[in-house]
């Protein structure tokens, strides 16, 4: 008997390990387990969406006619571990070989890297190619380049994948469309209600578990409103293309307190777990723009975030694993403050995007970045913590895709591997993508004192503290000679102010 494990984020019949599956012949394995759930405390939404979608999806299986072993989490014989369902499997019956695909997490695949010898019969890890570059593929284009840069790598992938090209050339005449979606939501804009899928029996069962089984993981558990199968997750899709995707573009940066689902798909849950594919997504939104349903600057800006970011972030992973996680450029060391927990901060946009973050398991791409990821770098909180933070809290977030956007892009760890240059920002930034300012305790117009917003001075404090890695970067020189141009008396209030406001935030 072969056994077919499938993983949490492989729920697609296309997987390349159940491709040739055969009813009655195979058996495949599915596990609910503790040191997959718990190896960072997952934010409880997060655990009842994949349970949920896990089981949903051995369901189908069942209805196609392959036999599904599957271990629930509160089974009393439920060895806490991968490796042990299989083992466990094994004890229980003859069999000959295991398939898997490879899992997403360096972690993960090393551990299973050991799991022929261990088990004593053959193994099989084969590629994951429901992405649209395989690691190989992304090796191959890095060799040889001094800097690997995403928007030369996503012209790459158009042209490859033949999606709004015209001929050899894009669509509209430029591959990037970006300076069009920087747009501030106005007091009017109406956001159109997300999808919300209502709890069947399944859900309901995994949401009590969830409750009681993880009573101290972060977040809110209800309501709960994911889609948890393939039908579902097709429904956020056509949803998304035809009530969000002609304001995508324009809005895409823009935060609106109150408005935590915006304009966004929010389909990153269903494609990193496997119930949407990239391609499907890629096409509909494609479609959308050639029958006029939405226009070009929107529905590149979508398409770029699947067939160029996703993949290259996927791509940079692989490529520079394990040593990867450990980069830390800017020896950032401080502790991660309590707040990322509870929200109880006077800063109001980090109060509204960790609230949403605890009520959701979600937050947009800005929020993520230019506030709560804007803050940890210029408070210079240690990587690790950082990292760990994102991965736990966010229902979306594998470490393939989390690590390279904290340690590379959030937090420019990695000394300019991902990025040319950090993401740092004050707070005429967030005052003009959001209207989280204009609540807020402190004033996003004083520059230094009790009452400035911390993000004006922290700025220039991280700039001042950083100068020796960054004043020979080309794409930052230029703000050095503001600072440069800067009063002493300026400049020492800078500092005081971050030495009073870190002081306050360590104790």
């Amino acid at each position: 008997m072969r056994v077919r494990l499938v993983l949490g984020d492989q729920l697609s019949l296309s997987l390349s390990s159940l491709r040739d599956a055969e009813p009655g012949v195979d058996v495949i394995l599915m596990a609910e387990v503790r040191e997959e759930a718990t190896y960072v405390r997952h934010h409880k939404k997060k655990i009842a969406f994949l349970f949920s979608a896990m089981r949903h999806f051995a369901e189908e299986l069942k209805s196609l006619g392959h036999r599904v072993v599957y271990r629930r989490y509160d089974c009393a014989e439920n060895t806490g571990s991968l490796f042990g369902e299989v083992l466990r499997l094994m004890k229980e019956e003859a069999v000959s070989d295991v398939i898997v695909t490879k899992p997403g997490e360096y972690r993960l695949l090393h551990d299973m890297e050991s799991w022929q010898e261990r088990l004593g019969v053959p193994v099989e890890l084969r590629e994951d190619d429901r992405f649209l570059c395989s690691s190989d593929e992304f090796q191959r284009w890095a060799s040889g380049r001094k800097s690997l840069r995403l928007e030369y790598f996503y012209r790459d992938m158009r042209r490859q994948h033949a999606v709004l090209m015209d001929g050899d050339k894009p669509l509209g005449g430029q591959w990037n469309f970006d300076h069009d979606n920087r747009k501030s939501a106005p007091e009017a804009l109406e956001v159109p209600e997300p999808f919300a899928a209502e709890p069947d029996e399944i859900t309901k069962e995994v949401l009590a578990l969830v409750g009681e089984a993880f009573p101290d993981h972060f977040g809110d558990l209800l309501p709960f409103y994911f889609a948890v199968t393939r039908e579902d997750a097709l429904k956020v899709l056509d949803q998304f293309v035809a009530e969000r995707l002609g304001k995508f573009g324009d809005y895409q940066d823009a935060m609106v307190q109150g408005e935590p689902w915006m304009f966004h798909s929010h389909i990153s849950f269903y494609l990193n777990c496997g119930l949407l594919l990239p391609m499907e997504c890629v096409r509909a939104a494609e479609r959308a723009y050639f029958e006029g349903r939405a226009p070009l600057n929107s529905v590149e800006g979508f398409i770029r975030q699947i067939v160029g970011w996703r993949e290259f972030v996927r791509g940079i992973y692989w490529l520079n694993m394990p040593e990867y996680a450990e980069l830390n450029y800017f020896d950032a060391s401080r502790k991660l403050p309590e707040f990322y927990w509870s929200g109880e901060t006077q800063m109001n946009c980090l109060r509204q995007c960790i609230l949403e973050t605890k009520s959701n398991a979600y937050a947009h791409h800005i929020q993520r970045l230019m506030v709560i990821g804007n803050f940890s770098l210029l408070a210079g909180l240690a990587p690790k913590q950082v990292s760990e933070w994102y991965l736990a809290v966010y229902a979306d977030a594998y470490e393939w895709v989390e690590l390279p956007n904290v340690s590379g892009m959030i937090l420019f760890a990695d000394g300019g591997i991902f990025a040319s240059k950090p993401y740092a920002a004050s707070g005429a930034y967030i005052n003009r993508m959001s209207n989280y300012c204009q609540h807020c305790s402190y004033s996003v117009s004083a520059k230094t004192g009790e009452k400035a917003c911390p993000f004006n001075y922290l700025y220039w404090n991280f700039l001042e503290k950083n100068q020796e890695k960054l004043r020979g970067n080309p794409r930052v020189s230029m703000i050095y000679r503001s600072w440069d141009k800067m009063s002493d008396v300026k400049k020492d209030q800078i500092k005081q102010d971050s030495q009073r406001f870190f002081a306050e935030l360590d104790a």
